[in-house]
């Protein structure tokens, strides 16, 4: 197939961008600027000149396409808008063409799930900061009777190759000389390798039926405070952790805390059931203290 993404060159993005080539398929990518083009020709990726606020670009781009996903989500909720409007432009390109378009969205819309291990069937309750999403996530699913192959996708806490907020708590803790936990940390994260996420994105845009949600999480829920105990160590400021109030949580990465306060146990096991989706790659944890993470370009 010939795939649309956007942001193929972000974090998510770009593990799909490899993830769609390796499985036989031609990927085309949104570029903003000449620059941007060369980025992604030299990634193999055939770049489309536009952006998210250019919706007439975003149309022509999907109506050429044989599949659209969009992994330029944001937690920007000055974005909520922007993002919308995109969305729908691309749907309104593959309208009654029994295409595929597959939409990111997050488990945090979820919001808290306490002792339970949440699926698909659990109502959302969104904090602030991704208070917008629901609103899309139904816009994309909806399109399933208009034609539209639709598939929205929340992915767990995405980890790997040095990124995510793995990367982020690291960094905090190496600057810092502390990683900062917020409260006691004893609430739980769920995750998902990039490259395992990826996958389930290649997948989804090969098999998934329309009108489709599903979980990304391959099954790892860790204490908050467990994983910036391993990024303490990575960050070589041994176990040492800073305890913060949420109110302090906030004066740092605003609504971000909210969200990274959320206590979530999710299952993936619809996609793995549905679409075969095996994730095989190293826990959060042995990535954090055997793999990448100790590879990120720390200063000395």
């Amino acid at each position: 197939m010939n795939v649309l993404i956007t942001s193929a060159t972000g974090y998510i993005g770009s593990a799909v961008t490899r993830a769609l080539q390796s499985h036989g398929h031609q990927v085309v990518g949104i570029a903003r600027s000449a620059a941007s083009a060369k980025k992604l020709e030299l990634l193999g990726v055939h770049p489309h000149r536009g952006d998210l606020n250019d919706v007439n670009s975003l149309y022509k781009a999907a109506q050429q396409a044989d599949a659209v996903i969009h992994t330029a989500a944001t937690n920007d909720f000055d974005m909520a808008m922007v993002d919308q409007l995109a969305v729908k432009a691309l749907l309104a390109a593959l309208a009654r063409s029994q295409k595929p378009f597959v939409y990111t969205s997050g488990i945090w819309v979820m919001g808290n799930t306490g002792e339970l291990l949440a699926d698909e069937t659990l109502s959302v309750n969104p904090p602030q900061i991704v208070a917008w999403r629901p609103a899309i996530e139904d816009l994309v699913l909806a399109a399933a009777a208009n034609g539209v192959r639709s598939v929205v996708i929340r992915p767990a806490l995405v980890y790997g190759h040095g990124g995510g907020l793995l990367a982020m708590l690291t960094k905090a803790g190496y600057d810092q000389r502390a990683v900062p936990v917020i409260g006691m940390g004893n609430n739980f994260w769920s995750l998902v390798h990039v490259d395992d996420l990826a996958t389930l994105y290649v997948k989804a845009v090969e098999q998934a039926p329309a009108g489709t949600l599903l979980i990304g999480a391959s099954g790892e829920s860790v204490p908050f405070q467990k994983l910036a105990l391993a990024a303490a160590e990575v960050a070589g400021v041994g176990v040492k952790l800073q305890h913060i109030t949420l109110e302090t949580a906030h004066q740092i990465w605003g609504d971000l805390a909210d969200a990274m306060v959320l206590n979530q146990q999710v299952s993936g096991d619809r996609a793995k059931r549905l679409l075969n989706w095996t994730p095989i790659a190293p826990s959060a944890l042995t990535e954090l203290t055997k793999g990448s993470y100790r590879q990120m370009a720390i200063p000395a």
